[in-house]
């Protein structure tokens, strides 16, 4: 008996210490631009509760939803430690993102300057017109903190007219909060005089959520307002795909937009939100250019933020983050970025017919789609994804995106299902939602597979699909499928004289090859298979002359190359570091395909095709 009160006893001492212990204190950001003019930040990082031992700061070397390192430590300076009284800290860099404070007490404040100018999905970009923070690019942040509440206090928002656009909840005039580091981190922010509208969204449950759009840009608020009715149009077509709308935390989804031309274009999903930035002069007179971005983006807060892969859960931000699965996560939302766009009305079916065929053609017509599989595209996102590099890559032939490959992926097996299962792809993306993300269980790529199997009610022919053509490197029949749609599948230049590209690829920060001399560039790797590369012509060679005549631009040479046709032989000279040469090109035809309707064919459309089209392609907002 004793022993069991002396256990009950120090059971409840024990419980009494636990209760009396007060709450973590948030992580409080202070954020001020007085150099905005240069680009420059000034911001202090507060941390309260801080336990004895090494504290270890970090800037981030990734940023959520981008798969490669960004090494943003490069954009901070004067970094200094401070005790809560002033007192100086001594902080010791030991990386070149990451900082240790050995000795300190229980508050522990860090200053630093952040520089930034680059306005994208990814960085920062400050300027006296706006602050456009993408959280990994701006906040240090420190190890073992990850639970800790956080709080951010945006200054000079008079000084400049400045609004907040953000998915981190008001707190009150200028703050604002986030329940953890990953919340943060996956908030990006935009502080300007941007114009906006908002609208609510009625759920299946009786729940209204509610959907902003803010722009920055050079337009007049009736012009954002009518942007706004796009951009609804978008937002239902998307509900309708999988019934409802996600449960947004707060109950709201914001779209940050900003539209200048030096912007570098880009968009990125975020749970809450999206950040979207455009190279236009302005909204107006660009609204369905623009249009694309916000759909793929959108449908990301199901996919991808919501259905969630297992591999980037949670997402680490001191390296890049590798998955199998953004063929699915990626590029099923490719394809359902341009076929919303067509559901809702903004594009018709002979120009959804171009989207397909760039689908295609990144499948049946790239080096890399012919030797890897889907998953090992995916995984070499962590070099491709906006990675930054300064010596040539050879993606030409390794590499075929992972957007295009999964958006081949999803168009074959919507087809496949309308054709052989009367189901859709809608029908196996709600599966998955109910399966995956509206209960936010990570998947595998075993489990997309059990999905497909449980909404086609057969098991056998998941298997199979996913074997051949995602673990797999085999390819769907495209005309077959496409056909009964009453679509064609055919050669784009039949008959046409083609040796490949002579055009640049991307060869990384450094640029492009400089090759002196009149005559062809040529600027990139050469693709495998092509006329060019099996004549053994690479870049930095020069072509000099063709079929006996000096070609001093690539016109020229196209003029050539135009008067041949598939078969004929061409001889050239070319020059590179090692000398001049002579080879002998065989000319082919190009292997681009394009899509068109059996009516721009002249093919005869049966009701049977036109129907199946209409299912696929018409609204299924009721």
């Amino acid at each position: 008996m004793r022993k069991i009160i002396s256990a009950i006893l120090f059971a409840w001492a024990c419980a009494l210490t636990t209760f009396a212990q007060p709450a973590p204190k948030p992580i409080y950001y202070a954020i001020s631009f007085p150099n905005a003019a240069h680009h420059e930040a000034e911001i202090v990082m507060t941390v309260s509760q801080v336990p004895a031992g090494v504290m270890h700061l970090h800037m981030s070397r990734s940023s959520a939803g981008r798969y490669a390192t960004h090494e943003f430590g490069k954009n901070i300076y004067n970094v200094k430690a401070f005790n809560v009284d002033g007192s100086p800290l001594e902080l010791t860099q030991v990386q070149g993102d990451a900082y240790d404070i050995a000795m300190h007490g229980d508050v522990v404040k860090i200053s630093y300057t952040l520089f930034g100018n680059w306005t994208d999905g990814t960085y920062a970009g400050i300027d006296p017109s706006h602050a456009h923070l993408n959280i990994p690019a701006v906040f240090m942040w420190v190890t073992g903190m990850d639970a800790r509440p956080v709080k951010f206090e945006f200054n000079d928002l008079d000084k400049y007219g400045w609004k907040v656009a953000t998915q981190l909840k008001h707190e009150g005039a200028n703050i604002y909060s986030a329940p953890n580091l990953q919340y943060m981190m996956d908030s990006p922010t935009e502080l300007s005089a941007f114009n906006s509208t908002s609208w609510q969204v009625p759920n299946p449950d009786g729940k209204n959520q509610q959907i902003n759009l803010t722009v920055h840009s050079d337009d007049s608020p009736a012009v954002i307002n009518n942007f706004g009715e796009m951009v609804k149009k978008v937002v239902k077509e998307e509900q309708a795909v999988f019934g409802e709308l996600p449960a947004f935390d707060f109950g709201e989804y914001t779209f940050l937009d900003d539209v200048y031309p030096t912007n570098s274009g880009d968009g990125m999903e975020h749970r809450n939100s999206t950040c979207i930035v455009d190279a236009a002069d302005k909204v107006a007179g660009n609204e369905k250019d623009l249009l694309g971005t916000f759909s793929h983006e959108f449908f990301h807060s199901w996919n991808v933020k919501r259905i969630r892969p297992k591999s980037l859960e949670p997402f680490n931000f001191q390296h890049a983050n590798m998955s199998n699965e953004l063929w699915f996560a990626e590029g099923f939302t490719q394809y359902y970025g341009e076929l919303v766009l067509t559901r809702a009305g903004f594009n018709t079916a002979d120009e959804y017919t171009r989207t397909i065929a760039g689908l295609i053609n990144a499948v049946l017509n790239t080096p890399g789609a012919a030797k890897y599989s889907a998953l090992q595209m995916s995984r070499d996102a962590v070099f491709t994804d906006a990675g930054v590099s300064v010596d040539p890559v050879n993606y030409a032939n390794s590499f075929t995106t992972y957007y295009y490959y999964g958006g081949a992926i999803a168009l074959a097996l919507d087809l496949r299902l309308r054709a052989d299962f009367n189901l859709t792809l809608d029908d196996f993306m709600r599966q998955v939602w109910l399966s995956r993300g509206k209960v936010m269980k990570p998947y595998t790529v075993a489990d997309l597979q059990t999905d497909l199997g449980k909404v086609t009610k057969n098991p056998k022919f998941a298997a199979d699909f996913f074997a051949r053509y995602i673990n797999g490197i085999e390819k769907n029949d495209y005309a077959a499928l496409l056909a009964k749609a009453g679509l064609l599948l055919r050669k784009a230049q039949p008959g046409r004289a083609w040796i490949g590209q002579l055009g640049a690829a991307v060869r990384g920060r450094a640029g492009q090859v400089r090759i002196a001399g009149e005559g062809v560039p040529i600027l990139s790797n050469t693709i495998i298979g092509t006329p060019l590369y099996k004549a053994g012509i690479d870049a930095g060679d020069l072509i000099t002359q063709a079929d006996g005549k000096e070609v001093k631009d690539a016109g020229a040479l196209n003029q050539i190359i135009a008067a041949g046709k598939p078969g004929d032989k061409l001889n050239i000279t070319y020059k590179n570091r090692s000398g001049a040469h002579q080879t002998t090109i065989t000319l082919e035809e190009n292997p681009a395909f394009e899509v068109v309707t059996f009516e721009k064919a002249g093919q005869p459309l049966s009701a049977a095709q036109q129907t199946f089209r209409n299912a696929w392609l018409a609204s299924k907002v009721k």
